[in-house]
């Protein structure tokens, strides 16, 4: 067989491979987008329900009520607990905020307020005592 013959049989057996793969990607890409197509669902298609299954409303801010203690401000999302904490006086809803939000003990909490520690603590289970009443319902 001639040189220049098999190097063009190479070529043209190289040639006809390039096609015969993009060919079948091509094939293989179109099946693909069938079956894609198959399972997809537009969202002009659903229904409002199934929308808002597929759906997530964030909630961030909406219901919250803010405290300002000690210069910061605290969220507080229950609506019930802000309006029992909203009852007490500034100072005891303060030491519970302080307590329980920031962390602090007795001694800490009655160094910022200027109280003696056992009045601290004293206010501050009151003051529980007072918040678990208004959450049961119980008038004070």
């Amino acid at each position: 067989m001639n040189p220049q013959k098999h190097e063009e049989h190479i070529q043209h057996t190289f040639d006809s491979y390039c096609k015969k793969v993009l060919k079948y990607t091509m094939f293989d890409y179109y099946r693909a987008i069938k079956r894609r197509s198959k399972r997809e669902v537009v969202f002009s298609d659903m229904s409002v329900h199934e929308m808002a299954e597929l759906s997530v409303t964030d909630e961030y801010f909406a219901d919250e009520f803010v405290f300002n203690v000690l210069g910061e401000n605290i969220s507080i999302a229950n609506a019930e607990l802000a309006q029992a904490l909203s009852v007490l006086s500034s100072d005891m809803r303060d030491i519970v905020i302080m307590y329980f939000f920031f962390g602090m003990n007795d001694r800490e909490i009655a160094e910022h307020l200027n109280m003696a520690r056992r009045t601290v603590a004293y206010q501050r289970t009151n003051t529980l005592r007072k918040l678990k009443d208004l959450l049961q319902g119980i008038d004070i």
